[in-house]
This record gives structure tokens, sequence and C-alpha cells, in this order.
């Protein structure tokens, strides 16, 4: 009788388990990862809008800041109006991007001289789990609780 090459069905489970403990320690890590991009993407977006909000108020000083994401981005850049500036991404003018989702909100006066702009996760605890907003003084802050107002008294980011 010849002897057959390959695996026995035990040596096959102790790879398979050993995979499995592998993957199990490595998944969490990755999600975890995946949340702090996400959370660092929504930090950067609210100041890149306030960037867009302090150059849209020079271009157009009889219209103050804009009052909607749309009016900040655009897709007719030439030339750039009041309702197309093309100041920010297409992505992020329509108001979610990686995970989170922007609201500009508190816009009034004539000209418009205040804003607030608040970043939600879109799935809370799994796209991210903290919530970020920034008003005209262009500081981002960040709260671990949803975000009615923007304030000084929510944690500048350091």
């Amino acid at each position: 009788m010849r002897k057959q090459k390959g695996f026995s069905l035990i040596e096959l489970l102790i790879v398979v388990a050993i995979i499995l403990i592998i993957a199990s320690i490595a998944i969490p890590n990755l999600l975890r990862a995946r949340m702090n991009a996400n959370e660092t993407s929504a930090v950067a977006a609210v100041r890149t809008i306030n960037t867009a909000q302090i150059e849209y108020n020079s271009m157009y000083p009889t219209v103050g800041f804009a009052t909607t994401l749309a009016s900040l981005g655009g897709t007719s850049c030439a030339p750039p109006s009041t309702t197309s500036a093309c100041l920010i991404d297409s992505q992020l003018a329509s108001g979610t991007k990686n995970g989170y989702a922007f609201a500009l909100t508190g816009v009034t006066g004539t000209p418009v001289a205040t804003y607030q702009i608040i970043a939600s996760p879109v799935s809370p605890n799994q796209t991210g789990v903290r919530y970020f907003c920034s008003f005209a003084d262009a500081v981002p802050r960040s709260a671990v609780t949803a975000i009615a107002t923007c304030d000084t008294s929510i944690t500048p980011l350091q």
C-alpha cells in the first residue's frame, strides 16, 4: 500500500483555529483604525469648510458667509459665483463624506455674519464616536454627544 500525501483533518482544523484567533484579534483593531480615520477626515473637512467660508466672505463681502454647503461647492466654476464658488469638493458640498454628515446651520444676518458647521457620524459607534463643530471663530470643537448648537462651551481640539 502506498502512503498518501496531504494534510490530516486534525492538521487542517488546527490551522483554521489559528486563523480564526488571529482574525478575532485583528478585526476590532481594523474597525477602530477606520473610525479614527473617519474622525480625522471629519476634522479636516470642518477646517476646510471654515477656510472656504472665510474665502467666500472675502470674495463676496456684500453676501457674507455662504448659506449652504452647495454654495461653497459647485460644478460650473467658470467664473465662480455666489451659488457655485467651487471652494470645496462636490462630495463635501453634498453634505456627506467618509461616514460623517455635515450641516451648515445658524446662518444669520445680511450680509451673513454667522454660521455653524456640525459634523455628525452617519452610524454612531460604527463610522465614528465623536461629533465635531465650528463657527465663525474657525476653531474645531468636539463632543461625545450630539451637538445641536456649536458654542464656546464645547471643548476645542488641540
